[in-house]
């Protein structure tokens, strides 16, 4: 289920400050040190580090 537009904008990642871009049901961050995904659940983005996804 896709995010409100106007969420997307606004929305930044916890650890870097970067923008975050949707992808399937997950938030990626656009960082590039960075690259932590969050996921999305019930529609809601849980935006805290200790769930994140690390990059492979």
């Amino acid at each position: 289920m896709p995010l409100e537009a106007g969420l997307l904008e606004i929305l930044a990642c916890p650890a870097c400050h970067a923008p975050l871009k949707e992808a399937d049901s997950e938030l990626l961050c656009t960082g590039k040190d960075c690259g932590l995904a969050y996921p999305v659940k019930d529609g809601i983005p849980v935006l805290l580090v200790d769930e994140a996804r690390r990059p492979a």
